[in-house]
């Protein structure tokens, strides 16, 4: 019986089989692709014909090169599952598959992961990767011998090239207007950007595991501007994906903020971020760089924010309740809250951000000296938004409960969304309660950012991630606030009027790192004034500036 099985297996030509797995990835794992594509040669139709035709030849030409003796199946298997997986995220959230969204993919956690392996996802990887996987399997391959092969293959891939040549010189003009006018054509070509992705990313991170962090400010030292003596005490909260667009503090109609309202904070309304994912943005805020100079490389080469302050003699304190700070603390104290699977915040892996504040007060009772505490959220961190607040924030509804947007209406996403930017509302609120508690033992401050914004379906977009060349306002515009202590703005100078008048100006993370220094008296070389967000309304900021040239 076995043997009458494989005797009926089909036999089919290795170039033809190439042939068939070309067609395969591009008709039924590239939809994002065409799309796109055909939306950027609108006014051009012919030209997208042709664009189609160079396209099916390079990739004929790519997989044919693997069309060799005990390769072919693993390869042909290769390009099918990787296209499967890169077309569900690219055709279901708008994603690009970039190198720094496989770094992304590299860093997430386990539960960070489950979210994503929904029952759509598995149906999905079943019918358009394992069952064409398992036909490659089945399928006999029909070798030619070594040299035959050799000399047949050059032939379709020398043919391949010939066509592709001719089509792009032969419509060079409209390509390259396309091409620079759109520098994102190319990056939802699955399996080949994914792959390629992967590669970079692999060899990068080989190269970067010897980088040894070079110092930076090692002259900083702490200048007693504001007189005060009571220990100095600034608390960052770095959000997790929230958008500024979703902020009742910004104007958005849905009272998002209803706590933080009643605080007096500074609401920097006009803010943009890094990068729009959390293994770019956070090394780059902390960093010493702005963002058109930063690189993760040099972010890995240069000490950051938090070393700068810890020369200053200030002590530091990381809580993370997210993913992980990306070697930011890799010399400061740090703890990773999610493992002490604490049953009172904590569930499959993940805790609700309400055991940061468990953390606070013992903190704010052992404090020495002038400190900062850092509060890593996980925020609004999606698709499951629903698991992001507890049941006493579900204030907008109906929400999404689910982790695939497909079973959820665009309204359901939204409420469930901004259900997590109410929570986040009062963990940043809380904070700045108990900083006023701790008033007669501290001089408090607190700063809260977002990493990055989120897209909710804007334009079939969803998440975050995407290149920043081409990211969409929803993924860039960040929400940044300030809450000063009525005795540290005092003591310190800070005109707070003054700086709600000035708080729509526009703002960026490369102000953060200057910022903070400036909050906490902290005189260096690398402080730059000009980059501080208070340093225009503190009556002693040329004092600070002074200190830190000298």
């Amino acid at each position: 019986m076995k043997a009458g099985l494989l005797a009926k297996r089909p036999e089919i030509g290795s170039v033809t089989l190439c042939l068939v797995t070309t067609l395969y990835l591009l008709l039924v794992t590239n939809r994002s692709f065409w799309a796109t594509a055909y939306g950027y040669f609108a006014a051009d139709r012919f030209s997208f014909v042709l664009f189609v035709i160079g396209i099916s030849v390079a990739a004929m030409a790519i997989i044919t090169a693997f069309s060799a003796k005990y390769i072919t199946k693993p390869f042909l298997i290769l390009f099918v599952l990787s296209a499967s997986a890169g077309s569900w995220f690219t055709d279901q959230f708008g994603v690009i598959i970039d190198k720094e969204m496989i770094r992304n993919a590299a860093v997430s956690t386990g539960a960070e992961t489950g979210h994503l392996i929904t029952v759509r996802f598995v149906t999905h990887m079943f019918l358009t990767g394992i069952l064409p996987s398992l036909f490659i399997v089945w399928v006999r391959i029909r070798h030619r011998p070594f040299f035959q092969k050799l000399a047949h293959n050059t032939g379709v891939i020398l043919a391949c090239v010939a066509v592709f040549a001719a089509v792009g010189f032969g419509d060079y003009r409209a390509f390259a207007g396309i091409g620079r006018a759109h520098k994102d054509l190319l990056d939802r070509l699955n399996p080949f950007v994914p792959i390629t992705s992967t590669i970079r990313f692999a060899v990068s991170s080989g190269k970067e595991a010897a980088i040894v962090a070079e110092p930076l400010g090692t002259d900083a030292h702490r200048v007693n501007t504001a007189g005060l003596n009571k220990p100095r005490v600034t608390i960052i909260v770095t959000g997790e994906t929230a958008r500024a667009d979703d902020f009742s503090l910004g104007g958005y109609k849905k009272k998002t903020n209803p706590e933080l309202e009643k605080q007096n904070v500074v609401y920097f309304p006009n803010t943009t971020s890094c990068g729009t994912a959390t293994a770019v943005s956070v090394p780059c805020m902390y960093s010493v760089y702005p963002r058109t100079a930063y690189t993760h490389t040099k972010g890995l080469a240069t000490q950051n924010l938090l070393d700068v302050l810890t020369h200053a003699k200030v002590n530091v304190t990381w809580l993370d309740n997210d993913t992980g700070s990306y070697h930011v603390t890799d010399r400061v104290n740090y703890t990773y809250l999610p493992t002490s699977a604490d049953p009172r915040f904590c569930k499959d892996g993940e805790c609700l951000d309400e055991i940061l504040l468990d953390k606070v007060d013992n903190w704010l009772a052992n404090v020495k000296g002038d400190s900062v505490l850092v509060l890593h959220q996980l925020g609004s961190h999606g698709p499951a938004y629903y698991a992001r607040y507890p049941d006493a924030y579900r204030r907008f509804v109906p929400d999404c409960r689910a982790n695939d947007f497909g079973s959820c209406t665009p309204e359901e996403i939204t409420n469930a969304y901004d259900n997590t930017i109410l929570y986040t509302d009062h963990v940043v609120s809380t904070v700045i309660d108990k900083l006023k508690q701790h008033a007669s033992s501290v001089a408090g401050a607190v700063v809260y950012v977002s990493d990055h914004g989120e897209s909710l379906g804007e334009n079939g977009i969803y998440l975050h991630g995407t290149p920043y060349i081409i990211a969409p306002s929803e993924q860039t515009h960040v929400p940044f606030l300030t809450w000063i202590g009525d005795d540290l703005a005092k003591s310190a100078g800070y005109d707070m009027s003054c700086m709600a008048k000035h708080a729509a100006e526009p703002r960026s993370h490369d102000n953060f790192f200057h910022s903070v220094l400036g909050l906490m008296d902290v005189a260096t070389k690398v402080y730059d004034p000009k980059l501080d967000v208070f340093a225009a309304c503190r009556q002693v900021t040329d004092k600070l500036a002074s200190a830190a040239v000298n």
